[in-house]
């Protein structure tokens, strides 16, 4: 049952409560993987797109997970959860004790297919509530049939999250979302924008934790970051690369906690950064395709893939072993987290 809550300007969200965590506890690292499809980011979005090919190497980041004794969240998508390709071979992992399912919702691969494909309803906020229902109902079911387990993390595709999803995650007994991406602004193609937002967690509900993706401004300019960023971000300054020039400068830089197009020593700074404006629980992301070569844009050579690999194992060696953090699973924070709730 939801508590009286204030909402988020710009993305419509609820906001029941804070979470004031003392800075002694040690800093906690999760992991949230976005098992999905392949298809290609800059096309049309397509009901055909569905294979499931760059399952084979989830292993790949498994390795290093094991190793470091962390035991990621895979949430997956109906296209992911319905093969035997998909599934498969995170079943194994999965009944091992190895890791976490949950779910990840793209509209447009997910049935019913009632909507007309776009990008507005590619964000999932944008389709009518029994819409939204009836997709989350079968992608949930799908889950519990694969997996024979009820998932408890949600992350909507494309980070389309509305107050409508947050009431039906309540109905389907969620008890964490991970949609939320702060500092990003995706309203310019029918989306919500999540520029209020930072990287703390908060309850959405009494019932429902909000595990933000970890994105943040690190640089000299300090509180002015955010503004000298959007000004960056306009139009007019895109063919001067104002964005990049502002990073390379120091002035200020747009990080997130993703192997996928930040480097290890960026996402150490913004590690820092958070830990030490009080952040004590941190969600490092990425997509399952781009553990193979060809299927993201992050991730298009062999040199890329190892690349980026070793940067998921530097990083865990340092958020470990130099930080002294420790590994976290979503139900552990969210089991915890009602001893840290404080008034909006």
């Amino acid at each position: 049952m939801s508590i009286d809550s204030s909402s988020s300007v710009e993305a419509g969200l609820p906001r029941a409560a804070e979470l004031r965590v003392p800075t002694t506890l040690r800093p906690k690292l999760l992991v949230v993987v976005d098992t999905e499809e392949e298809f290609d980011w800059g096309a049309p979005f397509s009901r055909s797109n569905t294979g499931v090919t760059a399952m084979t190497h989830v292993h790949r980041g498994q390795a290093l997970f094991d190793r470091y004794r962390i035991r990621p969240t895979y949430v997956v998508d109906y296209p992911v959860v319905a093969q035997d390709a998909g599934a498969g071979p995170l079943l194994e992992i999965f009944q091992d004790g190895r890791c976490s399912i949950g779910a990840h919702l793209h509209p447009w691969v997910n049935p019913p297919h009632d909507e007309q494909l776009s990008r507005w309803n590619s964000f999932c906020c944008n389709l009518p509530v029994p819409l939204q229902r009836a997709k989350l109902e079968t992608l949930t079911g799908a889950i519990g049939e694969r997996f024979h387990t009820r998932p408890a993390v949600f992350k909507a595709g494309r980070y389309g999250v509305g107050a409508a999803m947050v009431r039906l995650l309540e109905e389907f007994e969620y008890t964490v979302d991970t949609s939320v991406c702060p500092c990003m602004d995706f309203s310019g193609e029918g989306g919500p924008s999540f520029t209020a937002f930072d990287s703390k967690p908060f309850f959405l509900t009494s019932g429902v934790l909000e595990l933000p993706c970890c994105i943040d401004f690190v640089g000299w300019s300090g509180p002015l970051g955010s503004a000298l960023h959007r000004v960056a971000s306009q139009p007019a300054l895109t063919r001067f690369r104002a964005v990049g020039a502002l990073a390379r400068t120091g002035v200020v830089n747009r990080i997130m906690l993703s192997p996928e197009g930040n480097t290890f020593e960026e996402m150490r700074a913004l590690t820092r950064s958070l830990v030490q404006r009080g952040c004590r629980f941190l969600t490092l992301s990425f997509h399952s395709p781009s553990l193979a070569v060809g299927y993201t844009p992050y991730v298009r050579t062999e040199a890329d893939l190892r690349m980026f690999l070793d940067t998921i194992e530097r990083y865990l060696e340092f958020f470990i072993n130099d930080l002294r953090g420790e590994p976290a699973v979503h139900a552990d924070v969210r089991a915890v987290a009602p001893q840290y709730m404080g008034p909006v």
